[in-house]
């Protein structure tokens, strides 16, 4: 059975974006996103704009033409849903991150529209303001194009499971369209734990502070007040689906004992909100086990590919999906089907 490989999790960065990074940490705390205020930043961005051996990597990301469209050549890689690196404008002032959304999404449009065969996107919007990151989502997916957001996990150290965003998932709801909450490093009041062994970005504290994130979500009700609301998950889901039944036993039982007065009745089990209302890709994570685990508990329709472009570019990684034992259909579905259904592509 023929099929196309689409990669769901795939990153970019503007050149400006990256000078307002480099920015950001000569200022320190400086309109109160800086290294100081955010150690998780400094400690990711810090690394990543300066290392030498990063020279490779930071020019695939800045690069929306030839250098990516040569490497998914090389990787059989058909389209890329390309969204906006982490963490995105969600470090800027509000005014700063609005008009940078706006800004950084006309580009990928223009740079869509010029191989609209290849690419995808999805909007870049601002948490510090909900309501134009609600206008700005709008315009990105009726006058751009683009199929849904990205949200790059905390804005700033606040969680949209808090009422006052709740405006995006209007928007998101409405428009029928996605959230990709993608990773960010844990906010300045969680990471110390982290950042003292090194474990504050990828190999931990990324899928510790965006499963947080996501199961916060889940328990405060988010999805029974937008039960048509749809969320990703990269990296197999952030561990959740490893958890369920823990979750499930846990939650039942706070909620019957009164533990958390805050924390009320849902309609359905958390592990039914996994199952209904999100999808995870396998950014990250190409080993066979985990991804057949994804599919056996949430289900073939809910797990897609993607490779993690161009942080995790290892091009020996796509024959590991090539090779699962699953059928044809089911290879098809993780591909192709599921990420055209989901992105209406």
């Amino acid at each position: 059975m023929a099929y196309l490989r689409i990669a769901t999790e795939e990153a970019y960065a503007p050149p400006e974006l990256f000078e307002r990074y480099r920015r950001l940490l000569e200022e320190g705390s400086t309109g109160g996103g800086g290294s100081q205020n955010d150690p998780g930043f400094a400690s990711l961005m810090g690394f990543y704009l300066s290392a030498p051996a990063l020279a490779k990597l930071r020019e695939r990301m800045q690069d929306l033409g030839e250098l990516r469209l040569a490497d998914m050549d090389a990787t059989g890689i058909a389209k890329q849903i390309l969204s906006l690196t982490s963490p995105g404008v969600q470090v800027f002032d509000a005014a700063t991150a609005v008009g940078l959304a706006r800004e950084f999404n006309d580009s990928l449009a223009a740079a869509i529209g010029r191989h609209p065969d290849r690419f995808a996107g999805l909007a870049a919007i601002a948490p510090q303001d909900p309501a134009e990151a609600a206008k700005e989502l709008e315009r990105g997916v009726k006058r751009l194009g683009l199929k849904g957001a990205i949200v790059n996990s905390h804005t700033r150290g606040e969680y949209l499971d808090d009422s006052r965003f709740w405006a995006i998932f209007e928007a998101a709801e409405a428009l029928d369209v996605p959230i990709y909450l993608h990773p960010n490093t844990p906010p300045a009041r969680m990471i110390e734990p982290f950042l003292e062994r090194g474990l504050d970005g990828a190999i931990y504290g990324f899928a510790v502070e965006t499963g947080l994130h996501a199961l916060r979500m889940i328990v405060s009700g988010v999805f029974d007040r937008f039960p048509k609301l749809g969320v990703v998950l990269g990296h197999l889901g952030e561990a959740l689906p490893y958890w369920m039944s823990r979750i499930d036993f846990m939650h039942a039982r706070m909620v019957s004992n009164g533990r958390y007065p805050a924390i009320g009745k849902l309609k359905r089990k958390p592990s039914e909100y996994l199952k209904q209302n999100f999808w995870v890709t396998t950014s990250g994570m190409a080993w066979e086990p985990p991804i057949l685990y994804a599919q056996s508990v949430l289900g073939v329709d809910r797990v897609m590919y993607a490779m993690d472009y161009p942080y995790q570019f290892v091009p020996e990684e796509v024959a590991v999906t090539d090779n699962l034992p699953i059928s044809d259909t089911d290879k098809k579905m993780l591909y192709q089907s599921n990420a055209e259904r989901v992105f209406k592509l």
